[in-house]
């Protein structure tokens, strides 16, 4: 399965945000990347900012470009605001939801869990990080799994308390979908409009 494997810091270094993960290169270098990085930047292009925006989102989620794309024109064939929907569309991705649910820590290691056969979906495997979830529907923990210390660290945090569109079963380790997120409840910092209107050009 496709992803990104380069250096993690530099894409947040490029954004000025950690979206890839907290990382001691990233705290001490909080400017952009090359030799030009500490320099004032020149003007950006419209193109240019609704660019960096689509790229900051993929990153975000962990998609590449032909999959993003594909997930632009399923939002772009449903009701509501596109932007909206396209984000509620990367957020019922099962490794998003492992991530969102306190299973793993990052998206990264919520991947790994999905690919590694150790997350459930309606209490069968499934291995595909891009699965959609839907509203009903339960994510856990496979019973084998449960005793992974990766896993009790990252839940000892409490991750899905924080949103109100998933139920958390602490016991079971079982976490239900209630519905999608409204964009009040997705907390990153993306401006999705832009990436409309580069897709609309």
């Amino acid at each position: 399965m496709a992803r990104y494997t380069g250096p993690k810091a530099r894409i947040s270094r490029r954004f000025n945000e950690p979206i890839m993960g907290e990382s001691k290169a990233f705290q001490k270098k909080n400017y952009a990347p090359g030799q030009h990085g500490k320099t004032k930047k020149r003007k950006q292009s419209e193109y240019a900012i609704q660019l960096a925006e689509k790229q900051k989102a993929k990153y975000i989620y962990g998609v590449l470009e032909r999959q993003f794309a594909h997930t632009f024109d399923r939002a772009t064939r449903k009701k509501g605001v596109t932007g909206e929907v396209l984000l509620q569309l990367l957020e019922a991705r099962l490794d998003n939801m492992v991530y969102r649910l306190g299973i793993a820590p990052t998206r990264r290691a919520a991947r790994q869990l999905v690919v590694h056969r150790h997350i459930l979906v309606n209490g069968d495997v499934v291995n595909i990080p891009s699965y959609s979830m839907k509203p009903g529907e339960t994510v856990g923990v496979r019973e084998k799994s449960k005793s992974l210390e990766s896993i009790s660290t990252s839940l000892s945090i409490g991750g899905a308390k924080k949103y109100h569109w998933l139920e958390w079963d602490g016991t079971e380790m079982v976490g239900k979908v209630i519905n999608l997120p409204p964009r009040t409840e997705i907390p990153e910092n993306i401006n999705e409009q832009l990436i409309v209107e580069l897709y609309s050009k």
